[in-house]
């Protein structure tokens, strides 16, 4: 059975650089404790099993502002996927100390935003409800920002401006925005669009469709709650026209799905640490059809040293 590695996969800049961050505040001995995240710093429950053993207490709930209730002293790290500008604002009136851990990418859509909010523009927003990226990015500028999810979203919009523009969600899948974008374009044809996908996302996507379309089987390496590990599944099935399954770790691959598989695809959500992504690779490359062995994984030791400790 052949095992092909997809590639790009797994980690993405943003992801480390927030992790990296998170480990420099817990090792600073001069930062005031205790240090918090506000909800996962990203969507990989090693990554916040790591953080728990670093000494950071993680908080999660529906929404940012409502977590800093919580909060009465010490330091916050806010989550790659970005806050309001009302939570940072909160943040500071509570004498908390501040790092921001939030990636580039979303930085950009949100001055996009602000941008546009500033120029007089209504925003449709195209992300997935729930998810805290969009409600950080419909935090600059509130009653401007307007989310949509599906076509059925759109058709309910009471946006009547001359002025729309049009911001994505950075971890969406390209196939499904485009689609969406092209419906907001037929209803608004005066739409400027910022496609804010992030060019890591793209790439993952991208590199699972075209190496993954002759495997017989694909299997995605990422936490259930990380959109751009689910987005991955997604477009192997749909574009690739592939079966695809997500997997937290080694122990939930199923001797059924390789039955009969001569190629056999791997990747990895842009969160999930590499040594998971490894012990599937591992795993599927000396995979016995006639002797099928139980999984075993590094996890039953505990939690994992995600990002290698920096020397003192």
């Amino acid at each position: 059975m052949e095992v092909r590695a997809i590639t790009p996969r797994g980690y993405c800049y943003g992801v480390v650089d927030a992790m990296t961050l998170a480990q420099r505040v817990a090792m600073d001995p001069n930062v005031p404790r205790p240090i918090y995240i506000l909800g996962m710093i990203v969507h990989n429950r090693h990554v916040v099993e790591w953080l728990d053993k670093e000494g950071i207490i993680n908080l999660d709930g529906p929404d940012r502002l409502s977590l800093l209730d919580q909060v009465e002293r010490g330091t916050v790290i806010f989550t790659a996927h970005g806050v309001s500008p009302q939570v940072k604002e909160k943040a500071k009136a509570k004498g908390l100390t501040i790092f921001d851990a939030t990636c580039p990418d979303v930085t950009r859509a949100h001055r996009v935003i602000q941008e546009k909010a500033a120029q007089g523009y209504e925003i449709i927003y195209i992300g997935k409800k729930g998810h805290p990226e969009p409600e950080g990015a419909m935090g600059h500028a509130p009653g401007k920002v307007h989310l949509v999810e599906t076509e059925d979203d759109l058709e309910t919009l009471p946006i009547q401006a001359e002025k729309v523009a049009v911001v994505t969600q950075t971890t969406l899948s390209q196939w499904d925005t485009e689609a969406l974008v092209q419906k907001v374009v037929e209803r608004y044809p005066q739409a400027e669009v910022y496609n804010e996908i992030c060019l890591a996302t793209q790439l993952r996507q991208k590199a699972a469709v075209e190496q993954g379309k002759d495997c017989d089987v694909v299997i995605v390496v990422g936490d259930t709650r990380s959109n751009n590990s689910n987005r991955l599944v997604q477009v192997v099935r749909e574009i690739a026209g592939r079966p695809a399954y997500l997997v937290d770790n080694v122990t939930e691959i199923r001797p059924e799905w390789l039955e009969g598989a001569r190629c056999v695809g791997v990747t990895a959500g842009a969160s999930t640490p590499s040594q998971i992504v490894k012990e599937v690779l591992d795993y599927l490359r000396s995979y016995d059809p006639a002797n099928p062995r139980p999984p075993r994984s590094i996890l039953e030791e505990g939690p994992l040293q995600v990002i290698p400790r920096p020397k003192r």
